[in-house]
């Protein structure tokens, strides 16, 4: 039991502390890659923490189950093993102990359906989007888009099958072709990055683990930072001012898409001031979280594989 305590409050600790540091990271939006990738770090790694204590548990509960067969069938690499990981504990703690163990197997157990059934939800929402998209509009073979024919100005891209962007009447009207092209180019980097599957996954666990704030904060940080990789892959096509230009055009429509909104002042504070390479420090402090992130319950890991090879050789 003392592997899965020792990992249970590591998945807590790190629930806790994990935020503050990451936002400093990912605060400026200079290396938007490395803090995306040290914030899914620290998510996978609690998750596998947590995954990791549920399947000690359940080991745990088989093995109190086994110590009640007489003594010879106790001899066995698995209990030994087991009796390593849990310590030796009195008979009325380790029933106290169990009963625990029984209702968080069943809390992890009733989180991954509800998260399955979130996901599954959330991607059967996105595919008939994009279905009733290409049905409500007509495509434009020049800008391999899909253009509604209505006022209201918009522009997005979809997951589907297949992946569609759609722009409104009113973007083409606002917009003109250079700024257009830019704004394309930025929906089109959200698909071919796969970004819709990182914001399906960060907004599934937000979703059904609402209290914790490493997944909520760690969703909409993750949203704006993936916002910015789409910047800065248009940018490269088109220009940095190019691509502010036409953020700002369509910030400062009477009704602006709801997809310029996110993290606007972050995004035209990064395009307007001249592209910096990453700083060292930035770039230290990002990977010293994702690796210690990963070290402990990887090394769980590692350590029972070892453990269970050893004892079938």
């Amino acid at each position: 039991m003392s592997v899965a305590v020792c990992l249970l409050l590591y998945g807590f600790a790190v629930t806790v502390l994990a935020p503050r540091v990451l936002r400093r990271i990912s605060a400026s939006g200079a290396a938007p890659r490395l803090a995306v990738a040290a914030w899914l770090a620290v998510m996978a790694s609690t998750m596998l923490a947590w995954t990791v204590t549920v399947a000690i548990i359940v080991i745990d509960i088989g093995t109190h189950k086994i110590a009640l067969l007489p003594a010879r069938f106790l001899d066995s690499c698995l209990l030994h093993l087991h009796d390593a990981a849990v310590g030796h504990y009195g008979r009325h703690l380790q029933t106290g102990l169990l009963i625990l163990s029984g209702f968080a197997t069943l809390a992890g157990l009733v989180v991954a359906l509800r998260l399955c059934a979130t996901l599954l939800r959330a991607r059967r929402t996105s595919i008939e989007h994009a279905r009733m998209a290409r049905l409500a509009g007509r495509h434009h073979p020049d800008l391999d888009a899909v253009v509604l024919d209505v006022d209201h100005p918009a522009a997005y891209c979809v997951a589907g099958k297949p992946h569609t962007i759609v722009v409104s009447r009113g973007v083409l009207t606002a917009l003109d072709d250079r700024h257009l092209d830019a704004v394309l180019s930025h929906e089109r980097a959200h698909l071919t990055g796969r970004h819709h599957l990182l914001l399906t996954l960060t907004r599934g666990l937000a979703t059904v683990l609402p209290r914790i704030e490493l997944f909520t904060v760690g969703a909409a940080e993750i949203a704006r930072l993936l916002e910015m990789l789409a910047d800065d892959a248009a940018a490269r096509i088109h220009g940095r001012e190019t691509v502010l230009q036409a953020l700002l055009t369509l910030s400062e429509l009477p009704e602006p898409p709801a997809t310029t909104q996110a993290a606007l002042l972050p995004r035209v504070r990064r395009l307007s001031e001249p592209a910096q390479a990453v700083r060292a420090h930035t770039r230290a402090v990002a990977v010293a979280a994702t690796l210690t992130a990963m070290f402990i319950p990887v090394a769980a890991l590692i350590a029972t594989a070892i453990g269970i090879q050893v004892c079938v050789a």
